[in-house]
């Protein structure tokens, strides 16, 4: 069985994680950094892609405030060409690669290939195949656009944590979901929304798959 899927997004109000120019941090308040914490604590993976890893150098560790405690998931990374720098902070013990090329060092991280798609990129049911191999249960993507949207088109994201700032950032910012190849409305994946509430001066609204 596959782990139930879960993306956490946090966008502006036109949907965008950053700038033209790459810039990201921070787009939402710290009420809604933390509430992310949670979620992250919550689940037994958390996966980016590489160009999140060079983008924004992440942790994807859990850190809660006044002393709460919250163990770190397994973090993931889809890495085709193994871009992921040695001195990146996601490598080291705890993280997994997962390339389509032979394997290298990448500092301390685990390195594993599989199978890949036309465009040379690890499928979605590769990863998943792996990480259900493993005992993970639930998992969580927190990035990026391109890697949301290889999962949203597979079909497989069961539910979705939408952070969202009062702020626009316009088309030229980068999407928080890349292309879908929608030609029609009725094949647009559909979400029912469970709950939105303010977190700070942002929304956080929560939705599972219809």
């Amino acid at each position: 069985m596959r782990p139930r899927i879960t993306w956490k997004v946090a966008t502006s109000l036109d949907g965008r994680i950053g700038t033209s120019t790459g810039e990201s941090q921070w787009i939402t308040g710290p009420e809604a950094r933390e509430q992310g914490h949670r979620l992250r604590a919550a689940n037994d993976a958390v996966l980016v892609g590489v160009e999140t890893v060079l983008a924004d150098d992440p942790r994807l560790t859990v850190r809660l405030p006044n002393g709460e405690t919250g163990a770190d998931p397994l973090r993931i990374i889809l890495d085709s060409r193994l871009r992921t720098p040695p001195f990146a902070r996601l490598a080291k013990a705890g993280t997994l690669i997962l390339t389509t090329r032979e394997p290298i060092a990448v500092g301390e991280a685990e390195i594993l290939k599989v199978k890949g798609d036309a465009h040379g990129r690890p499928t979605v049911d590769a990863v998943l195949a792996t990480l259900s191999g493993r005992g993970v249960k639930s998992l969580m993507i927190e990035g990026g656009g391109r890697v949301a949207a290889a999962f949203v088109t597979a079909g497989v994201v069961d539910a979705i944590e939408w952070f969202r700032a009062p702020i626009l950032l316009g088309g030229d910012g980068r999407p928080g979901v890349a292309a879908l190849a929608l030609a029609r409305l009725a094949h647009a994946p559909k979400y029912r929304r469970l709950a939105a509430e303010p977190m700070g001066d942002d929304l956080w609204e929560r939705y599972e798959k219809a």
